[in-house]
């Protein structure tokens, strides 16, 4: 079983391998951004500026088809930001492991002389994963997409926002608050687990060697389905509860 170096400043556990992670995604969207626009065309698009065209219009209907038309263009740039950002974070363990072996203590990486006597002397740390297999970040993610909704709701329409939480009779409030608590923890969660599951079975099926080469093969083509659909999915449920936070509310208002 494979250890992640931690290291613990006062108490609050950072996980480096996440960092390193989520620092790579920026770096490789923020590039993939950069290179998409680098030689803008309308007569003779490059092969980069089409496939990025194509991922904005798909966003774009996307979220049209959870709100008003008119309404999606304010949150296509926080949907691309989410879509791809997200699709490479669940990418990012696929291609490879990084993992170093420790024969004695390191105790500034959480690696202690109990930790090596329960994994016989030597502990195996991996300093690669996607960041979406750390539910602190997906729990982040889905944090800003709690602060996102609410401060709409509050924003564009306070008195109906508020009142929604008591309708249709204010005996229901516990319940509708425990519906958007929820929310947020089933958008975490969901990315989280799926993510993780396929992390774990790679780790399997490396254990394999080259009797696990075929299952390898499948398993990366079909990882490569499930990020993208859970990145659709993160993104798509972030639309829908925008749009009954803040522009449903808006529209009942008038």
């Amino acid at each position: 079983m494979h250890i992640f170096p931690i290291v613990d400043l006062n108490g609050i556990q950072i996980d480096l391998s996440a960092i390193i992670a989520i620092v790579v995604t920026s770096i490789i969207v923020f590039v993939l951004a950069r290179l998409a626009v680098r030689n803008l065309s309308v007569e003779n698009p490059g092969k980069l500026q089409n496939f990025m065209e194509w991922v904005i219009e798909f966003v774009h209907n996307t979220i049209a088809s959870t709100m008003p038309f008119e309404k999606a263009k304010k949150f296509i740039s926080l949907g691309m930001t989410l879509i791809v950002f997200i699709f490479v974070a669940n990418l990012l363990g696929l291609p490879f492991q990084i993992i170093t072996e420790a024969h004695h203590e390191i105790h500034w990486l959480g690696i202690t002389k109990e930790v090596l006597e329960a994994h016989d002397g030597h502990a195996h740390i991996s300093w690669w994963k996607s960041p979406t297999a750390d539910i602190s970040v997906t729990a982040g993610l889905a944090l800003v997409v709690f602060v996102i909704v609410h401060s709409l709701g509050l924003k564009w329409n306070r008195k109906h926002y508020l009142k929604h939480y008591f309708e249709p009779y204010p005996i229901f409030f516990p319940i509708n608050l425990i519906e958007t608590v929820a929310k947020p923890v089933t958008l975490a969660l969901r990315l989280y687990a799926n993510i993780l599951a396929g992390e774990i079975l790679i780790s399997t099926i490396l254990m394999l060697k080259v009797w696990g080469l075929p299952f390898m093969a499948v398993w990366q083509g079909f990882s490569i389905f499930v990020g993208a659909i859970q990145a659709f999915l993160f993104t798509v449920l972030t639309m829908v509860y925008i749009s009954q936070a803040a522009i449903h509310d808006e529209e009942h208002a008038h």
